[in-house]
């Protein structure tokens, strides 16, 4: 490849596939979900429906959706196996690691693992989402000492998982704030772990294969673990009067303002607004407002501060959702694989469109390293 063919820094601005699952407009700040626009599916609908959206084309009505449900509900519940391999992890590891470990395990249980057709996608995908927010609480659970839950028929995919860390049945606010959380990330277009999940699912590998691959890419603090690094940079703060000491502090010595800024989008982020409103009424019902009102003084200071203002800089999905989780009772390090619950359902959408007309993704690489070099034997080197 020559100079004048070379890929920008970052993949940046390429094209590397079509796809019909969402839109992003970053100038306007607009996420479409197959046309419909985020703000509408945020208010309107649950995880379970967008994910039927997203892996079948069209919102179900109301036979679909509940027998979709009934699905998922009946793979929640994980295998004996499954949990001793949560049981055996080390207690100090990253979440996310523990939850690709659990995806790993599901493959192995799989004994029609390699069947790539559309039908069996579907199905491991159902079997993977539901299983997903069992096995990570599991491991939250055990890691703290407590015995593992297990999932409750009659609660959806938010409330469950609320259900299975914390002991108790959540409040109908905790569960709309957490079943909100996970609509809004369940998608966003050529992501770097869609991306991965994609070019891993291109290769004809399986589909848990292609799974484990985009949570090792989320994992990464410049993508899903974002929301961690937000949280933890709110805790350096403390409160809302140390806010222009750290940003101050922070612009001299070059340190990263974590959930300010977006690759895509060159205003506001379209899902930075609901998680907002959620946070308050998460924060206001637990009677602790502390992180909410840090981060609304934060976001209000990049409407001002010359900083924010001249590289048009804005708060990110990241930047609300972490005082969300973290009012919602999760550890920031738990906070990267929670955003695994959700994207599940992009990633799960995105390996069945990749396969209905699949080439294996091989790019190519412009070599700058030295000329072709004559070989001198060990002993003859200086």
């Amino acid at each position: 490849m020559n100079a004048g063919n070379q890929a920008p820094p970052g993949l940046e601005g390429l094209v590397v596939a079509e796809t019909s699952l969402s839109s992003v407009d970053g100038t306007n700040g607009i996420l479409t979900y197959r046309g419909y626009n985020m703000h509408d599916l945020g208010e309107l609908t649950d995880f379970e429906e967008i994910t039927y959206l997203l892996w079948y084309g069209a919102l179900p009505n109301q036979g679909q959706f509940d027998s979709f449900r009934e699905q998922l509900n009946s793979q929640r519940a994980v295998s004996d196996a499954v949990l001793a391999t949560m049981a055996a992890l080390p207690r100090g590891g990253a979440p996310i690691d523990a939850l690709k470990a659990g995806v790993t395990a599901l493959s192995m249980e799989d004994t029609d693992q390699d069947n790539l057709s559309e039908e069996s996608l579907l199905e491991k995908g159902a079997r993977t989402m539901a299983a997903m927010p069992t096995i990570l609480a599991a491991y939250s659970r055990l890691r703290e000492g407590k015995e593992p839950l297990a999932p409750k028929g009659d609660l959806d995919t938010a409330a469950n998982f609320l259900y299975m860390v914390h002991g108790t049945e959540p409040s109908q606010t905790a569960a709309d704030a957490f079943d909100t959380y996970l609509v809004l990330l369940a998608e966003h277009s050529m992501n770097a772990s869609t991306f991965t999940a994609r070019s891993t699912i291109s290769s004809s590998t399986d589909y848990y294969s292609a799974i484990t691959s985009g949570l090792g890419s989320l994992k990464g603090t410049a993508h899903g673990g974002a929301n961690m690094m937000a949280m933890k940079m709110l805790l350096d703060i403390g409160n809302a009067d140390n806010i222009e000491n750290y940003i101050d502090e922070s612009l001299q010595i070059k340190r990263r303002l974590m959930g300010m800024g977006h690759r895509i989008y060159k205003t506001r982020d379209p899902r930075v607004d609901p998680l907002m409103h959620w946070s308050e009424k998460v924060a206001e019902e637990i009677g602790d407002t502390t992180w909410y009102e840090l981060a609304r003084r934060m976001d209000e200071l990049t409407k001002t501060h010359p900083y924010f203002e001249e590289r048009k800089l804005y708060p990110n999905v990241e930047f609300y959702s972490a005082p969300l989780l973290y009012n919602l009772g999760f550890a920031p390090d738990l906070m990267p694989a929670i955003f695994g619950l959700s994207r599940i359902a992009g990633w799960t959408a995105n390996i069945i469109e990749q396969m209905r007309n699949n080439r294996l993704v091989r790019p190519m690489a412009e070599y700058v390293g030295p000329e072709l070099q004559e070989f001198v034997p060990i002993g003859e080197r200086g």
